[in-house]
């Protein structure tokens, strides 16, 4: 029997569905988390083999001494994976200290988590990126701004979502951001592209083929909604552009990713941009080799009619999508709600207007809350003018 370690099985809540559709496939499902055994679900407890409790997860050493454990009891170990950007490093770490064999290294990882890294792949995958340079002092800072011009965008090289972005628009802002900036973190700054925010979302196999995608539209950005405190807003398209299918097949391959859930970002212009591109034209933004955050993945399940844990999990056991096609497919939009905003229909007034639309609800953990937002609806859509009244009724305010 293959052993499958499945590190924070239990968040988000309902990544216990890849644990479960792993067990389907005939995997021994092994769990290490920072909760107690009986803090996790009843779903997750049922179809973990054996869980292990590391109340301080950070201290690597506990997570070491874990898979220690398991692989003195069971063997050797096949895979480790927690699809969580928290702990993609670490997950790295453990492939590599006991030499399992399916997963990415710390050495390949670099390239899927620095910014500047990424811009190398990209450009062996002929994908178009904005000019950038590493923030080194104000007189190189100024230097780049003079030949690409106000505004720029500087972010950490490394990180993920919205924290330490900077949006630069003039020599007072730079004057602001080298007065904020962490002196430890080494940050990229980019030329400026203005264009909407779609993802190619989806699972490869052990080739580099994609073998199950779908798109994501963020009409505001991440970046937007932790910094004006907006309402977070996004839908699964139907059918995924085939120019944005050709360009995600690509990065795929020039990643060099093999068996994995991925996230890619890019944006599509909605102005020219010099040396960069025009109009609808597809530009690379950033690389997230795990799921997109929070329930996006059930979100895709609705647009899609599919169960992408269980495609997740037949490439790992089959390398293979054993999962029905042409099946139905619709609009997914996810509709985020703020616990301080007085909302001029409340919970229950969208409930009632959407009871045939909506597919799930709830609350996002409190370490999501900043960029998700506190409360999330989930419906689905035959049409887009339909997603976009749903969008209005949910964010309109007194």
């Amino acid at each position: 029997m293959r052993n499958f370690i499945v590190i924070s099985p239990h968040f988000p809540e309902t990544y216990y569905r890849f644990a479960q559709a792993l067990k389907n496939n005939g995997f021994r499902v092994l769990g290490v988390g920072d909760a107690s055994f009986f803090e996790l679900s009843h779903e997750l407890r049922n179809c973990l083999d054996e869980y292990y409790c590391c109340y301080d997860m950070d201290n690597y050493e506990n997570e070491k001494h874990a898979v220690g454990h398991f692989r003195n009891k069971y063997g050797i170990i096949d895979y480790v994976e927690s699809n969580n950007e928290y702990w993609l490093e670490k997950d790295s770490w453990l492939r590599n200290d006991f030499n399992i064999p399916n997963g990415v290294r710390p050495d390949e990882l670099q390239y899927w988590q620095h910014k500047s890294l990424m811009k190398e792949l990209y450009k062996k995958a002929g994908v178009k990126t904005a000019d950038y340079t590493l923030v080194s002092d104000k007189e190189s800072l100024l230097k780049f701004i003079d030949k690409v011009g106000y505004p720029v965008f500087i972010k950490p090289d490394m990180g993920v979502g919205a924290s330490g972005d900077f949006k630069i628009e003039n020599s007072g802002d730079v004057d602001e951001f080298f007065s904020k900036k962490e002196s430890w973190i080494t940050y990229i700054c980019e030329q400026f592209v203005t264009g909407n925010i779609v993802s190619f979302d989806g699972i490869c196999d052990e080739d580099s083929n994609v073998v199950f995608c779908a798109s994501n539209v963020f009409p505001p950005s991440v970046a937007d909604v932790v910094k004006e405190g907006k309402d977070l807003f996004y839908y699964t398209v139907k059918e995924v552009p085939e120019d944005l299918k050709e360009i995600g097949q690509k990065v795929i391959k020039a990643f060099n990713v093999k068996k994995r859930f991925f996230h890619l970002e890019f944006f599509r212009l909605t102005k020219d941009v010099p040396n960069v591109g025009k109009v609808n034209d597809i530009v690379a933004l950033e690389t997230n080799m795990r799921p997109a955050g929070g329930y996006t993945p059930d979100l895709i399940n609705f647009s899609q009619s599919v169960n992408c844990y269980q495609i997740y999990a037949d490439v790992m056991a089959f390398n293979e999508n054993h999962g029905e096609t042409g099946l139905p497919k619709y609009y997914a939009a996810c509709a985020s709600r703020r616990d301080w905003v007085d909302y001029a229909n409340d919970d229950g007034i969208v409930y009632d207007k959407y009871r045939n639309n909506i597919c799930a609800s709830g609350r996002y953990p409190d370490v999501l809350s900043g960029a998700m937002g506190n409360r999330f609806f989930m419906a689905k859509f035959d049409t887009l003018e339909e997603v976009q009244e749903f969008q209005e009724f949910c964010e309109a305010r007194n």
